[in-house]
């Protein structure tokens, strides 16, 4: 199962590439555009896709920083490099969402016009299908290779495409003196990256500070209570690895089991849960049942 994980992680790698290849295109496209055909917007925009190669460059190094295996100071392997790799494309996102935000009040408050070339709004569209169909890419691929880091990349593609509509529309908007829809366009763009933005974070820290959902949880505790030999689920914890799960599970059986007999019962366990819910790693203690058991006592035993 580690080495299929790890094949995964190196899929994903793929769509981390081809963010940086998209944005590396889709900057110098804007940038130049921007500047031939005066347009403030355009240019912003080519900036805000220069800083988004150095998140997905951290989204890279993340996923290859994760396939690393275990060490003697990382006992359960680098798999949270990948967690660590979405707070990062947060941040960023963050500081590009308040920089568009501020621009764009600042525009109000001024009540700046401007008239570009409307070959600008054309360079925003095509940004925009270019940048969705990145989305759609990576969007994909982190489902199937279970990768937050990845799907953090694609939530950030999808924020740069609307970030290129509110662009082209600022620029149709200048086009026909109508300011006030550019600046309003632009502040709907900024919060819908900030939203994104904390989104991204909220899961990253989430994972990294161990938290877990309490109904996948109860999920599995319900699988392993279908188990006949299981007396009762005492405790189950979970915690994330990138999209590695690893739980603790302590059941109780009947106290005259064998040591063979309740081994083989926490394989079962862990297989159940290996197959059922893909569960990377499973940590099964086993405690006597506190329910009364009929004993064959011998009086003649001797110590």
């Amino acid at each position: 199962m580690v080495n299929n994980r790890y094949e995964q992680l190196k899929k994903a790698e793929l769509g981390a590439v081809i963010s940086i290849a998209a944005y590396i295109l889709v900057s110098a496209m804007k940038l130049v555009v921007g500047n031939l055909a005066n347009s403030e917007a355009l240019r912003a925009d080519g900036l805000n896709n220069f800083t988004d190669i150095l998140a997905s460059i951290a989204v890279l190094i993340g996923l290859r920083i994760s396939q690393k295996p275990a060490d003697a100071e990382h006992r359960y392997g680098h798999w949270k490099a990948e967690n660590v790799a979405s707070l990062v494309t947060s941040f960023i996102m963050l500081l590009v969402g308040m920089q568009v935000l501020y621009s764009s009040i600042l525009s109000v408050v001024n009540k700046k016009t401007e008239a570009p070339d409307v070959i600008a709004a054309i360079v925003g569209i095509v940004s925009a299908v270019i940048m969705y169909g990145v989305y759609f890419f990576n969007k994909r691929l982190s489902e199937e290779v279970k990768s937050p880091g990845l799907l953090a990349a694609a939530k950030d593609n999808r924020s740069d495409a609307w970030t290129s509509i509110g662009t082209a529309i600022a620029v149709f908007a200048a086009s026909f003196n109508l300011g006030w829809l550019d600046s309003t366009a632009a502040i709907v763009v900024a919060l819908l990256i900030l939203k994104t933005a904390v989104d991204i974070f909220k899961d990253s820290v989430f994972s990294l500070s161990d938290g877990f959902d309490q109904k996948q949880l109860d999920q599995y505790n319900e699988a392993i209570n279908h188990i006949q030999q299981v007396q009762s689920v005492k405790s189950i914890k979970g915690r994330s690895y990138g999209a590695n799960i690893y739980l603790d599970v302590t059941v109780t059986m009947k106290p005259d089991l064998t040591v063979k007999e309740s081994h083989d019962i926490a394989d079962q366990i862990e297989q159940l849960l290996q197959e059922e819910f893909q569960i990377f790693e499973t940590d099964v203690h086993i405690e006597p049942s506190e329910k009364k058991t009929n004993y064959c006592h011998n009086p003649q035993r001797t110590l």
